[in-house]
């Protein structure tokens, strides 16, 4: 819901270190980096430590931020990259919730997780496929000019709500059944909202 005002904001505050890295650091090596950090935080949040697993998640976040804002400071911005980018976090994203519920040994934790899990493979589905559907009709990032190598049209929970929802998850392990619900919800009215905004615009 607020992605594209604090992705700006993170490029002005991001873009000094990131020309002091210039090109000795490839982007993909970053987003690489930030998918191990996100795996880590995975397995070590299946060992229930959660402080631990909150610091690797944030480095993930830090680390997957700085690769887009690199990529565009010095000019190699690619669609390869993009890609990457984007299959890793989805990777990530599921393998810290599974590695919460092996960690909760708890029925309902199971479920809702899993619920949760669930709803990212439809919400997935909801914007890619109109992503690509917005390319084709010369509507999509390349036009409008937007920071992400694909458009994502808005949402509910986009990439800032995830980050605090995933923060609170590793906060506050004993309430997952009831945050992963929230979630869940949150997901499906993402979806029923982009459902809706492509019923005005591409029929």
């Amino acid at each position: 819901m607020f992605d594209a005002f604090l992705r700006a904001l993170k490029d002005r505050l991001l873009a000094p270190v990131a020309r002091a890295v210039g090109t000795r650091v490839h982007p993909n090596v970053i987003t690489i980096s930030a998918w191990v950090l996100g795996i880590l935080a995975a397995v070590v949040a299946e060992r229930r430590d959660y402080r631990l697993a909150l610091g690797l998640w944030l480095a993930n976040r830090a680390f997957d931020g700085f690769d887009g804002t690199l990529s565009r400071v010095t000019g190699r911005q690619t669609d390869f990259g993009g890609y990457l980018d984007i299959v890793l976090d989805f990777s990530v994203y599921a393998a810290l919730v599974f590695g919460l519920i092996l960690a909760s040994h708890d029925w309902q934790t199971a479920a809702t997780g899993t619920a949760l899990i669930s709803t990212f493979y439809v919400n997935a589905a909801s914007w890619m496929y109109l992503a690509a559907i917005l390319e084709r009709r010369d509507l999509g990032a390349s036009t409008t000019r937007e920071l992400t190598t694909v458009t994502m049209p808005p949402g509910l929970i986009a990439g800032t709500e995830t980050f605090i929802f995933y923060v609170l998850f590793l906060l506050i392990p004993a309430q997952l059944p009831l945050l992963f619900t929230l979630m869940s919800l949150g997901v499906m009215a993402t979806i029923i909202q982009r459902i809706v905004w492509a019923r005005r615009r591409l029929t």
